[in-house]
């Protein structure tokens, strides 16, 4: 049981049950675990280390939804989380795939998925590299220009929090904002806003 425990941890503390059987563990050792709480179940065939002492300095839940589903993307109010630019702290984890891809039943973190049409999809993706795997999560600008696209579903506070703190941090680009602003197709909604911010 310890070596299906060390395997996971050097795997990331991420395995899927194909890559545990193949290295010759058995079914029932893994329920077993998952009984237990040594492991938890993300979703089926996919399990991650309980030990939330081994994730140390990383945002577990986001690289969770990464690992689950490989074409995850972090965005809209879980990326403003992660960037410091809202003060709500969202109980789901907002992650967008592909319009065309179906959706993968993860189990744990809670999840609320967005589909994006793949010229909305495909900007503007940051790879965060981290030891537990990769974290995909749009950039700062084309975050604001998505919640821009979704503010009458999310709230229109919410977006214009979100540009003012935006606007308040030292690393900022309203070239960059302009952009993905026309990428999204908000760029006639943003830029009344945005010259009367920063005039």
């Amino acid at each position: 049981m310890e070596e299906i425990v060390e395997y996971i941890a050097n795997n990331g503390g991420f395995a899927s049950m194909k890559e545990l059987k193949e290295a010759n563990f058995h079914t029932r050792e893994i329920t077993l675990l998952v009984k237990e709480k040594t492991i938890e179940k993300i979703k089926p065939g996919f399990y991650r280390l309980s030990d939330y002492g081994y994730f140390k300095d990383v945002n577990l839940s986001l690289i969770t939804v990464c690992r689950a589903d490989p074409q995850a993307v972090i965005c809209l109010i879980s990326a403003l989380d992660y960037y410091e630019m809202t003060d709500f702290n969202p109980s789901e984890i907002y992650y967008a795939i592909p319009h065309s891809q179906k959706k993968k039943s993860i189990s744990y973190p809670p999840v609320k998925t967005f589909f994006f049409r793949e010229r909305f999809y495909k900007p503007g993706i940051d790879i965060v590299h981290t030891k537990y795997g990769e974290l995909k999560i749009y950039n700062k600008e084309k975050t604001i220009c998505d919640m821009f696209r979704y503010r009458n579903k999310l709230g229109e506070d919410l977006t214009m929090q979100a540009l003012k703190n935006y606007l308040k941090q030292k690393k900022k680009s309203i070239a960059t904002l302009i952009k993905y602003a026309e990428i999204c197709q908000v760029k006639t909604v943003i830029m009344p806003i945005l010259k009367g911010l920063v005039a």
